[in-house]
């Protein structure tokens, strides 16, 4: 995992080390020389110093895993998290704080995240009096998934602190993994209701809380942000199936899945959505199948859910009909996958 720091270029499945710059300060909070605990795992401490630096998704992962390891601590992720706000986030986290009000903020922050990160998703969903910010892995199966949310969740908090003010609470904190056999670290620092084992993890809060203006915003240090930020997109850019796949995801979660919704969030007609996806050698119905798939392998890996719940949060008829989707998709039943995954967990975990 060493490498040399310097700006990379970044590209699907990759995130900047900024994400996780707050690991060697878990260490030193935890007892531990931050050095010597990340020589032991195999990871050059100097790459910190370089925010931009670019490191593969999963290596990020696998990098917390060992953190979990040799800290033996279980809420390693979450303690990341605590320590990470808007700033860390480059262009797209100060173009946030330079938005109108809150809802302004955090749809440029969900539009321009991709610059950050490549490899999951957040995402905003306000219906009637409740909103709710969602963070979800694109990844189908990743080391350390609970860690990552729980640092997701942790840093959406900080995020809406910033936004909101430091007495700011949400109404409920949402985890798509199971209940940790300790949560009063999750409990200190949120201070507010928990809930484990359901299809999406994030924030709930009232609606009326994107109406919230912004104070001490610059118009042109914004329109400044705007500018560098849409230079970035254009270097950047992905390919439209991929754009969609990172569409679809979040809007299978919030159940907008139709392709004229989807074709409405890039204000394009539906049939010119299908047309530019045939020139990308795919199709939408294609898509939304990978992505129910995908979704549906997190939710079985990470969660306690039952196939009928699991069914009815990915917009399943029943739980019959999801498993006939999982079996001709994956080619095994969604009771076996699960059953093999956490045989093979519980094999590598040498107990």
């Amino acid at each position: 995992m060493k490498g040399s720091p310097g700006k990379q270029q970044p590209h699907f499945g990759t995130v900047r080390i900024a994400a996780i710059s707050s690991i060697p300060q878990v260490f030193r909070q935890l007892g531990f020389e931050p050095e010597k605990a990340l020589e032991d795992i195999g990871f050059d401490i100097h790459l910190f110093d370089a925010p931009d630096y670019v490191i593969p998704f999963t290596e990020r992962n696998r990098l917390i895993q060992r953190c979990v390891d040799k800290s033996g601590c279980q809420h390693f992720g979450l303690l990341i998290g605590q320590h990470i706000g808007p700033s860390s986030f480059g262009m797209p986290g100060f173009l946030m704080q330079q938005s109108t009000d809150v809802g302004s903020a955090l749809r440029s922050f969900q539009r321009y995240l991709h610059l950050h990160v490549d490899g999951a998703v957040i995402y905003l969903d306000a219906q009637g009096e409740s909103a709710f910010l969602g963070y979800s892995i694109l990844e189908p199966t990743v080391e350390a998934s609970d860690q990552l949310q729980d640092a997701a969740v942790a840093v959406a908090f900080n995020i809406m602190r910033k936004l909101c003010g430091p007495a700011w609470l949400p109404a409920q904190v949402c985890f798509a993994h199971s209940k940790p056999q300790n949560i009063r670290p999750f409990m200190q620092f949120f201070g507010a209701p928990l809930c484990f084992d359901i299809e999406k993890s994030g924030l709930y809060f009232p609606a009326a809380t994107l109406q919230q203006p912004l104070k001490g915003t610059d118009p042109e240090l914004r329109s400044l942000l705007q500018r560098q930020v849409d230079e970035l997109e254009n270097r950047f850019a992905h390919d439209f199936a991929e754009q969609v796949r990172r569409v679809l995801h979040s809007s299978l979660l919030m159940h907008q899945s139709s392709a004229d919704h989807v074709a409405a969030l890039f204000s394009i007609h539906q049939r010119t959505l299908n047309r530019r996806l045939r020139a990308c050698g795919t199709c939408f119905r294609e898509l939304v199948d990978e992505c129910r798939l995908l979704i549906a392998r997190q939710l079985l890996e990470g969660s306690s859910m039952s196939l009928g719940q699991i069914a009815e949060a990915l917009d399943y008829s029943d739980a019959s009909a999801f498993a006939r989707a999982f079996k001709r998709q994956s080619g095994t039943a969604p009771s076996h996958w699960r059953k093999h995954h956490h045989a093979a967990e519980y094999a590598n975990s040498g107990l």
